[in-house]
């Protein structure tokens, strides 16, 4: 009853009759639908075991220093799914790998608008209810897992940090509040967990919170983008994870080498992900000094198109002296991989990271790319710059495949504008707009900008762009 009931009141049903089809759903298709819940969305095992405290229930470490948790996935998910999953992959020693043959495992449902798991490995197979609709965020997805990983929402000193509105609580709702004997690992108290409740959570009145930070109530609670940094080191400590990743995940900041200015160490492998609220990443070099080797095969950084090594890869490997090209990736995560050798060492790098609406920066031998949303139409109010980088003595070879925008004189509302250089001062090649045909443009030089404007009056699907590098005297790069 217990458990039908949070399903009910803890999600926004805007009428009854939906809430008992979703009943009629859970028991229909979840086998244990008489296993109760606590928290809103954990589920505690016939056993009575909810894995609060409790060593046993952290799933093992290999040899290799990796904690595996075996999956199945039932039919439905998107590619968020799979991105989710990088994340803990990047940043943590925990890796959610495909099932085989394993005793333990996890296994990943869709139904009836249902988020819940339990806590920590239980033994056997254990259901992780991820509604492929509803419970479609990354936020929500790592949350849930994060259960899995023995992972709770309510600290034992929780009181210190926040105050409980009970007045706010229905009495049959109390008890998600309860205080746990939780493993805080020595770390401090974290608002901005994915793990946290947000300020009105089983609020029975409208507009009054149940949940209010100490000493200022304006701190933001209970957000649902994405592991927080206290997050990530929670994991790496309850599980004494090794080697990790640093999550930055504010709008904007900064990233440095270690010790920068001073020399990095030798021997070392370093990564950075930077995940925006919003939004895709912007990064710009501000120093770089790097060991140089041919091919650099010593020292390097890499960049990633998002949040893992097998991501797209934005700048392949670097080193030497001299700014590198600003770099812009496709989605809010862009990652960041330093190496060092067991030489030479240098002062490294500065770069700063922003959000930015649209657009790229490419250093690569060639790419596809497209106006937002394409094919299906551009948002309004739009202004979307493009910048291609090839390397000294190499021009570009930019190809319009698709264009449609809206047609007006002198192209004042919707355009594309391709210029023969880095920056709006180069020589302006075109500005188009309307229904062109396919069309090839040769850069003079080794950079070349795009720029995207459109207004918010009518939208259209935009184009679709290629580029290559050429170097004169030779063919295309293939």
């Amino acid at each position: 009853e217990s458990l039908h009931c949070d399903f009910c009141n803890n999600k926004p049903y805007k009428n009854k009759m939906k809430c008992i089809v979703n009943l009629f759903l859970l028991l229909m298709f979840i086998p244990d639908s008489d296993i109760p819940m606590m928290e809103g969305d954990i589920l505690i095992h016939p056993r009575g075991r909810s894995a609060i405290n409790c060593v046993s229930c952290l799933w093992p470490k290999s040899a290799d220093g990796t904690v595996l948790i075996p999956y199945n996935l039932s039919s439905g998910y998107s590619d968020l799914f799979q991105n989710s999953l990088q994340e803990f992959h990047t940043l943590t020693c925990i890796r959610f790998v495909p099932r085989t043959t394993e005793k333990d495992f996890i296994s990943i449902l869709s139904t009836g608008g249902i988020c819940a798991s339990f806590i920590g490995r239980i033994g056997g197979e254990q259901q992780v209810y991820l509604d492929s609709g509803s419970c479609m965020s990354r936020g929500t997805i790592q949350h849930e897992l994060e259960h899995n990983v023995h992972r709770r929402q309510s600290r034992s000193d929780r009181d210190d940090f926040v105050t409980i509105m009970t007045q706010f609580i229905s009495p049959d709702k109390i008890g998600n509040f309860d205080k746990m004997d939780t493993n805080n690992v020595g770390l401090e108290y974290d608002y901005g967990s994915v793990m946290h409740y947000p300020g009105n959570a089983f609020s029975n009145t409208s507009g009054q919170a149940t949940i209010v930070p100490k000493p200022n109530p304006s701190i933001p609670i209970g957000q649902r983008i994405g592991l927080s940094p206290l997050d990530v080191s929670k994991i790496n400590r309850l599980y004494q994870c090794d080697d990790s990743g640093l999550l930055l995940n504010s709008a904007n900041g900064t990233v440095t080498s270690a010790n920068y200015p001073s020399t990095y160490p030798n021997n070392s492998t370093s990564v950075w992900l930077i995940r925006t609220p919003s939004g895709q990443v912007s990064l710009q070099f501000i120093a770089f000094d790097v060991q140089f080797s041919t091919d650099c095969v010593s020292d390097y950084i890499k960049i990633f198109d998002g949040p893992s090594k097998a991501s797209p890869v934005l700048l392949d490997r670097t080193c030497g002296m001299g700014l590198i090209p600003q770099l812009i990736s496709s989605t809010s995560q862009m990652l960041i991989e330093f190496v060092s050798d067991t030489s030479i060492t240098a002062t490294g790098f500065k770069a700063t990271y922003t959000s930015v609406q649209c657009g790229g920066a490419f250093y690569a031998p060639g790419k596809n790319f497209t106006s937002p949303g394409y094919p299906a139409a551009y948002s309004p109010n739009m202004n979307c710059i493009w910048k291609i980088t090839a390397p000294a003595g190499y021009k570009i070879s930019l190809t319009l495949h698709d264009f449609m925008m809206e047609s007006a004189p002198n192209c004042i509302y919707d355009s594309l504008s391709i210029y023969d250089g880095a920056d709006t001062s180069s020589v302006l090649m075109v500005k188009y707009c309307g229904t062109k045909s396919a069309r090839t443009f040769n850069s003079t030089g080794n950079a070349m900008m795009l720029n995207f404007i459109s207004d918010k009056s009518f939208q259209y699907k935009g184009f679709l762009a290629s580029f290559k590098w050429n170097l004169p005297g030779f063919c295309l790069l293939q």
